[in-house]
């Protein structure tokens, strides 16, 4: 067989299992919109936790399966604060409930996502958000996609006419981080027109790839916020890389999501 035949043949089985793993996000969303509508009360973080693991495990029980027979040999991350380089050979970086702490607030920011990584690369990923019932996709080489409408980053070029946004990594996240973000709303505040905040990252790299906002950047974070956010905003025809302008992998200590015509700005401005 041909390296082109070869090529070719990957990119239809990727392409095939990416319609599955929509598939298997949308199963899970269901059930997670099932669970929605009233705000979970909790007097103790011993609770939350507890609220959040029922979330995360009623999504877990359509997603595990589903995905493992689509790829039984794929290893599977489900914490979505972990973070670094994973080992080498196909990986499934899943968060069952991306928002969840917004679900149980009863807000309408959450989601589900399935990414495959295969050598530290995203290959595909599908994004459900069960309240709208918009399913977001990406492959490597293919694009993105909002169910069958292709996606696209803005053509902004004047980080002053732009919506930016940032996202907490975490929280009790580390006193230098905290500051590193606080300091970096308060430049994007001058430099940019309008500024966002607020959880999941997921949520904000989807209205990049839409062209809805123009940048999206975080310090620190995990795999499962950003490996998702990221092959969508590329795959639309945006820039990643970290908040210096270096290239960005799982290990960066920083991410950035722009717009071509603003990604310089944005360094400029987080750099400062």
């Amino acid at each position: 067989m041909s390296e082109t035949h070869q090529t070719t043949d990957v990119a239809a089985s990727d392409a095939d299992l990416l319609a599955q793993t929509a598939i298997a996000v949308r199963a899970a969303g269901s059930a997670l919109h099932e669970r929605f509508g009233e705000v979970a009360r909790y007097q103790s973080r011993q609770e939350l936790m507890s609220a959040l693991a029922a979330n995360d495990d009623a999504a877990l029980d359509i997603l595990r399966p589903r995905l493992t027979r689509l790829r039984p040999d794929a290893g599977w991350v489900e914490d979505e604060l972990d973070g670094g380089a994973l080992p080498p050979g196909e990986w499934w970086v899943v968060d069952p409930a991306e928002g969840n702490v917004n679900h149980l607030h009863a807000l309408p920011e959450w989601a589900v996502t399935a990414t495959l990584v295969r050598e530290n690369q995203p290959v595909l990923t599908a994004v459900h958000l069960p309240l709208t019932g918009e399913t977001y996709t990406a492959l490597t080489g293919e694009g993105a996609y909002l169910d069958d409408r292709p996606l696209h980053v803005s053509p902004t070029a004047d980080l002053g006419l732009s919506i930016v946004a940032s996202s907490q990594a975490r929280p009790d996240e580390d006193e230098k981080v905290v500051r590193r973000v606080g300091s970096s709303i308060t430049a994007m505040l001058f430099d940019a027109l309008v500024v966002r905040t607020s959880v999941p990252a997921t949520l904000h790299l989807l209205n990049v790839a839409a062209g809805r906002i123009d940048a999206f950047w975080q310090f620190a974070g995990a795999r499962a916020d950003l490996l998702p956010g990221a092959l969508l905003v590329t795959e639309a025809g945006g820039r990643i890389s970290d908040a210096q302008g270096r290239p960005w992998t799982p290990k960066s200590e920083s991410f950035l999501a722009a717009a071509p015509g603003v990604h310089a700005e944005a360094i400029s401005t987080l750099s400062r």
